[in-house]
């Protein structure tokens, strides 16, 4: 029960009070990881799997100390990323609509990693889309999946490999090799939360069928098992186009088309900002109802009979 209304609280407070401006406990764990990094750095997976499982592993031990709602609540809240998500967007979309593309361009590098000086309208507004729904997932639905699994540990622990995953889990001649760890631990912690957030697009998009239509049949050539079907099914039930080359400044992807509506606008950011704030409240309400389960069944089969 308290594991239930913390994971509520937490994200009542991400909805309504969004990250701390000053000592945010997640900036806090990234320089810890980067002042490991300087120290123990070697071109080999075995060093990049070692740092994982240290800064990981101590995140999931101090978190084994954290019990009641209280301690879910404030979990929940320092890593949910669902409304700094939602005003990075809102303030890219509104750039856009000002007509101040460069900075629409340079406002874009806060959502994402891709080089952002040459995109078009079109462009940007494709990428903030594919970000939104991405995040969607990995900021939100995938935490609250493992809040609802394993508590305070599983709320630290996923918010640790996915931070560790958006520092060294990337295709770079640095990376290559000492982030290989991270990248495919933070692909299977993934994998739930972002079929969940696949679902709840359908289930809560403005086109049902075509959202379906469009992660069975688009989500499999995308590069990323878990982004895939996210970015898929918003592009069904937004009518859109997305996917493309999509480029980094380390390398070229191109990416396969996701839906068979018209290229992104402005207009539709506001569009995919509404979708993801209710696949936020979805899995906001299956991640209480999953917490609550055990002790519901615990109750009924301790009634008389």
């Amino acid at each position: 029960m308290s594991r239930a209304l913390g994971l509520a609280l937490g994200f009542a407070a991400d909805r309504l009070v969004g990250d701390p401006a000053r000592f945010h406990p997640v900036a806090g764990f990234g320089r810890t990881a980067a002042w490991l990094e300087r120290r123990t750095y070697a071109d080999s997976r075995l060093a990049g799997a070692a740092h994982v499982a240290t800064l990981v592993g101590a995140t999931v031990l101090i978190g084994r100390r954290g019990r009641g709602t209280t301690a879910t609540a404030l979990a929940t809240w320092a890593v949910l990323g669902g409304a700094s998500l939602d005003r990075e967007a809102a303030a890219v979309a509104a750039l856009l609509e000002r007509g101040d593309l460069p900075g629409a361009r340079h406002r874009l590098t806060h959502l994402v990693g891709r080089v952002t000086a040459d995109l078009d309208e079109n462009g940007v507004a494709r990428a903030t889309i594919e970000s939104v729904a991405e995040n969607t997932s990995d900021a939100v639905v995938a935490a609250l999946v493992w809040g609802a699994l394993a508590g305070v540990p599983g709320l630290l622990g996923y918010r640790a490999t996915n931070t560790l995953d958006a520092m060294i889990g990337h295709h770079s001649d640095r990376y290559e090799h000492f982030g290989w760890a991270a990248a495919r631990l933070d692909d299977v912690l993934n994998l739930p939360g972002s079929r969940l957030a696949a679902l709840l697009t359908v289930l809560l998009g403005e086109d049902r069928r075509s959202a379906g239509r469009a992660w069975r049949h688009d989500a499999r050539a995308h590069p990323s098992p878990n982004a895939g079907p996210v970015e898929a099914s918003f592009a069904g039930a937004l009518g859109l186009r997305l996917g493309g080359e999509t480029v980094y400044p380390h390398r070229v992807e191109r990416r396969p088309v996701l839906g068979d509506g018209d290229g992104p606008v402005a207009a539709d950011i506001g569009r995919a900002r509404a979708l993801a704030g209710r696949v936020q409240v979805g899995a906001v309400v299956v991640a209480v109802l999953s917490a609550l389960g055990p002790t519901l069944v615990r109750r009924r089969r301790s009634r008389p009979r």
